[in-house]
């Protein structure tokens, strides 16, 4: 079975940064398009970042434009996300996820598989 695991996650103030990582494990050819998505209190799950197969296409949600950065390391399996310029806005659990091609890039129900997810807390 495909495994997500993400890391990275912690506690930073306002204006700092922090890098996720998730590393994809089991049938690869069955996360060609990965991204990240958050949740955070009292908010709908949103999808922040997406990265298309080859990372010719990058999606973004327009609340992150600009501020994070999706990339990916194919012969490791591991997607990164870095968030700066975090605001207390960004709080949230952000969840790595993955799935074959075809869909919404930000649109969850285009995504299988689903990691358990890092915490992210930002103060002011």
């Amino acid at each position: 079975q495909v495994q997500l695991v993400e890391s990275g996650g912690g506690s930073v103030q306002a204006g700092g940064s922090l890098r996720l990582s998730c590393v994809a494990s089991g049938d690869t050819h069955l996360t060609k398009v990965m991204g990240w998505f958050r949740h955070g209190p009292g908010k709908e799950r949103e999808g922040v970042a997406a990265h298309s197969p080859g990372g010719s296409i990058t999606r973004y949600a327009d609340s992150v434009k600009g501020r994070f950065a999706i990339s990916r390391d194919n012969a490791k399996n591991t997607l990164y996300l870095q968030l700066n310029s975090l605001t207390p806005e960004d709080t949230a659990m952000y969840f790595c996820a993955a799935g074959a091609a075809g869909g919404g890039y930000l649109d969850a129900r285009s995504y299988p598989y689903w990691g358990q997810g890092t915490q992210v807390t930002v103060s002011s």
